[in-house]
């Protein structure tokens, strides 16, 4: 289900692990790419580096680590058509529901194309569809904001046709979309300013990886991209580590580093110090510092405070100053979406997620023939997408060697806890974790967001063990 990252990750390992089984990537918009597809507002790019939001087994070239939407979107067609999984896509295949059925071992599966209803079965449901609506992002309603007369818009709905050329221009909100969207628009608005709540954690990061130029001088693709990846992974685990053990630490770093971008002048405790500890929420990345820039060009402003209400031309704040703008973008976040969106159940029998265990955060615990991808919020989501995907093929090839077409993680009552998925404290997880499966408390039902203790779980350990059961219809 699902043909972004995850999706097209999955058909390249089953044509390589599983070359005996068939397979159908069902994707419910008109175009692959997810997320790279969806977005378009001004600035999207990635907030992770390309040498590891990158495919293992597809090299990223290119001399910006931190890519654009567009380059990002025709990697992914570059890595389908390379791979030739395009007839392997159905674009406009919505799946509404799917139902295991106990007697025949089948999902069953309701589709739409458009307005057409079509059946399909499977012997295995993967779910590569991610973790967030794309219909419904989170839009919190604001006191009086029908009286405003410029346009409101949400950036997961972005219009290409909206002008915002000499306009002041209004962006509530303070995570990954406020940062990237801001620096990009304030190159051609008449100002910009950042409404937030409560700051976020901001790093500076370059957008060319120097040793990666470098290396690529002398060493094939595949080494340089290899070692860099390595590199970028290591980096990543270790500053997570030390973010977590020293937080105070970590804190003050950050903060030494805005000093150094702003000045000894600009309220950092104001606007850039938050009141949670780093990595409890995502650290925000922005490439070769445009958003400090354009605060010292003053082409943008940060505005720390909460609004009262919306007026005709503009946004009224708690503490009495008024924001005028023509344009209002609201960059308030998005909407998790358990199960892809999709109506889940075992012999018509609802599959409620915040009941069930995630097992190794891949399977769900009584649930048959099926996995979901959920990438790790703690450092690129493909590293956890390629891992899972290599999981399932190891998983589909075990049944086979054993002779089974079942295989349900078995709920392990001594497992369970009050444990949540994600010990993240980012508003839209705390908005929906209510409708999230729980980690159990001990392995294997426990999603540590390692992912070199994963690469062990995934690829070196047996991944045959007592809390899975493989069996076959009981009347064979």
């Amino acid at each position: 289900m699902g043909a972004g990252i995850s999706g097209i990750a999955a058909g390249y390992n089953l044509k390589k692990s599983c070359p005996n089984k068939s397979f159908v990537i069902l994707e419910g918009r008109d175009n692959i790419g997810g997320t790279w597809d969806l977005f378009n507002y001004p600035g999207i790019r990635s907030d992770s580096d390309m040498h590891t939001l990158g495919y293992r087994f597809k090299p990223w070239i290119h001399d910006k680590s931190i890519a654009d939407g567009p380059s990002i979107l025709e990697y992914l067609k570059e890595t389908i058509a390379e791979n030739d999984l395009m007839k392997d896509i159905l674009l406009k295949h919505k799946v509404r529901s799917a139902n295991w059925n106990s007697e025949k071992s089948l999902w069953e599966l309701e589709i739409y194309e458009g307005t057409h209803h079509k059946k399909m079965t499977c012997n295995f449901l993967f779910l590569c569809g991610g973790y967030y609506s794309y219909t419904k992002p989170h839009m919190p309603y604001f006191k009086n904001q029908e009286n405003f007369q410029g346009q409101i818009i949400h950036p997961q709905f972005w219009d290409e046709s909206i002008d915002y050329e000499n306009k002041k221009i209004a962006v509530i909100g303070s995570g990954a979309t406020a940062v990237t969207i801001v620096p990009e628009i304030a190159k051609k608005a008449k100002h910009v300013v950042m409404i937030q709540r409560s700051p976020t954690y901001v790093v500076s990061r370059p957008s060319e990886d120097a040793i990666n130029k470098f290396l690529r001088k002398f060493l094939p693709v595949k080494i340089t991209y290899f070692l860099i990846r390595w590199k970028n992974i290591l980096f990543q685990s270790w500053t997570f580590f030390i973010a977590r053990k020293y937080p105070e630490a970590t804190k003050n770093r950050i903060l030494d580093m805005i000093r150094d971008e702003l000045g000894v002048d600009y309220d950092i405790e104001k606007h850039f110090t938050p009141s949670y500890k780093p990595w409890d929420q995502r650290i925000c990345m922005v490439p070769d510092s445009d958003l400090f820039q354009s605060i010292k060009n003053k082409r943008s402003t940060i505005v720390t405070d909460t609004i009262d209400h919306f007026q005709s031309d503009g946004i009224l704040l708690n503490s009495g100053t008024k924001i005028e703008a023509d344009i209002i973008i609201t960059a308030t976040g998005i909407e998790l979406n358990t199960l892809n969106g999709i109506n889940v159940t075992i012999d018509n029998v609802q599959v409620t997620p915040n009941e069930r265990l995630t097992y190794k955060g891949m399977l769900l615990s009584g649930v048959p023939n099926f996995a979901m991808s959920f990438g790790y919020v703690n450092a690129s989501w493909t590293l956890r997408a390629d891992l899972t995907c290599e999981y399932i093929c190891r998983l589909i090839n075990l049944m086979d060697k054993k002779g089974v077409n079942c295989c349900e993680p078995v709920d392990d009552k001594t497992a369970h806890g009050d444990d949540r998925l994600i010990d993240f404290s980012s508003g839209y997880f705390e908005r929906g974790l209510n409708k999230m499966p729980k980690q159990g408390n001990k392995a294997p039902w426990k999603n540590y967001q390692n992912y070199l203790k994963d690469i062990f779980a995934v690829r070196i350990f047996s991944i045959d063990d007592k809390n899975l059961n493989f069996y076959n219809l009981k009347n064979e």
